[in-house]
């Protein structure tokens, strides 16, 4: 199965579902209609989980603090990497919202952020929006975790890590 979102194509090749889920057309099935809650670029459903997909390009050098030229720059850096995480926070728990109003949450969920950032800025960025969510973490009065996993990944980590989902994106074509 083959979506395509933002410049970017993967092919789930064992999904059972896989689809664009912030449709803009109105006429897909998979339109949500216009609504103040964010959604994320990608659902694709397995047997036993389900893997939501976010896809940004950005400026990578707007987001590195540790390449600030002075406290000024750092700090608009700074400002910039947390609203990011936020932003991508926020798609991951409207999804799951969305989800929920459609009973499709009865799976485990593994998130994962396609960004052009390197290795270095993506596991920062990893570990920055982990603790956010929580990913792996319950109450004790849930009956499910938010999130199984998070990962935050370039082009070339997403195809080593996962070779059956191949992906291609603008640099690549």
């Amino acid at each position: 199965m083959i979506v395509k979102s933002d410049g970017y194509q993967i092919d789930f090749t064992n999904a059972i579902n896989a689809f664009k889920f912030d449709e803009t057309v109105v006429s897909e099935p998979t339109f949500h209609g216009v609504t103040a809650l964010k959604a994320v670029d990608i659902i694709a459903e397995f047997d036993n989980e389900y893997v939501f997909v976010e896809i940004k390009e950005y400026r990578t050098e707007e987001f590195n603090e540790s390449s600030g030229v002075d406290d000024k720059d750092c700090e608009f850096k700074h400002n910039r990497f947390e609203w990011l995480k936020t932003y991508l926070k926020y798609k991951f728990r409207d999804s799951l919202l969305y989800r929920y109003t459609e009973n499709k949450v009865y799976k485990p969920i593994h998130y994962l952020c396609l960004l052009n950032f390197d290795n270095a800025l993506s596991l920062k960025m990893a570990k920055s929006l982990v603790s956010e969510l929580p990913v792996g973490k319950k109450s004790p009065r849930w009956t499910n975790e938010i999130s199984i996993s998070c990962n935050v990944l370039n082009l070339d980590r997403w195809n080593e890590l996962f070779p059956k989902w191949p992906a291609t994106g603008p640099e690549r074509r």
